[in-house]
């Protein structure tokens, strides 16, 4: 059978494994790679594409992102989704939970001007939730609203939390491995499974269907909402972000930007630095304050 005739066509990334994208075209799946060995798409774009067969595209172009989130270590990045509008932290009482991975994700969150939600899943976990909501007090107080969700024991109620939170919003799930992420998405997307097996079986993954980021439609009527199941990750690099980006990316900065006695105060040995006043006053948490130093040295640190 001969190629059809390559019109023009406007798909939405839904799954991106390696260089091998499907898309999806008014309801039809197709598969996509790039021209060369380009690797810049991320699930989330709003691609051109052209036909090369019955189910096969190439990606011409992508639109204007509106917005796009991605980690990077000292040598490459990793683009995580493009035109979110909200992203979601899911950590549970059990396995414990990184602070440092949490607030990296808000880092990256507020860089890329993207809201911000806890979701503390498994309040069944009784023995630990109370240690779990004092931990996350810290950004609760900076102003990140938290969701309390049970996926296993009440399931209808984690539904009826979540689903308006996501209604009309482009949504992504991140958090490290065995909070449950999976668990809410089945909830919330009831025929999650076999969409994976679908997009498994079109990327040709095979079993390897944690490893892929994927987008589902949440079909709720007269709202256009979806939401990205992302793979679990213990790290979250930074590296792409520069001096001026980071200390506007922590939200408990922003009242003592301007109040150092230097103008290129760095916030970490200078005299009359507001920053380091505000920890010493303990109105900045001391472990926050210290990733931000990190962060610091990682962005010199930068090979790519």
């Amino acid at each position: 059978m001969s190629a059809p005739a390559s019109t023009p066509l406007t798909g939405l990334i839904i799954a991106a494994h390696g260089r091998h994208y499907l898309a999806d075209v008014d309801g039809r799946k197709l598969q996509c790679v790039t021209r060369g060995k380009k690797t810049n798409i991320a699930v989330g774009d709003v691609v051109n594409l052209k036909m090369t067969s019955e189910d096969q595209a190439v990606i011409e172009s992508i639109a204007e992102r509106q917005t796009l989130l991605y980690r990077s270590d000292q040598y490459k990045s990793k683009l995580l989704a493009a035109n979110l509008t909200r992203l979601f932290i899911v950590v549970a009482p059990e396995p414990g939970f990184a602070d440092d991975l949490i607030s990296r994700s808000l880092v990256a969150a507020e860089a890329a001007g993207i809201d911000a939600h806890l979701i503390l899943n498994k309040t069944d976990v009784v023995d630990s939730l109370d240690k779990a909501r004092e931990r996350l007090k810290t950004y609760t107080s900076l102003g990140y609203p938290l969701h309390e969700v049970s996926a296993r024991t009440r399931p209808d109620e984690a539904v009826a939390t979540l689903l308006p939170l996501l209604t009309g919003q482009s949504s992504i799930f991140i958090g490290q491995s065995g909070m449950g992420k999976s668990s809410l998405i089945n909830l919330l997307v009831p025929d999650a499974d076999i969409a994976v097996r679908e997009i498994s079986a079109a990327l040709d993954t095979g079993k390897h269907t944690t490893t892929f980021t994927r987008l589902y439609d949440l079909h709720v009527p007269g709202a256009q909402s979806t939401i990205i199941d992302s793979p679990g990750f213990q790290e979250f690099g930074l590296y792409h972000l520069s001096e001026g980006m980071l200390e506007r990316a922590f939200v408990e900065f922003k009242p003592y930007l301007g109040g150092c006695k230097f103008y290129n105060c760095r916030h970490l040995i200078e005299p009359q630095c507001a920053i380091l006043t505000a920890v010493a006053e303990g109105k900045i948490a001391k472990f926050r304050h210290q990733l931000y130093g990190q962060l610091l040295h990682e962005s010199a640190q930068t090979l790519y």
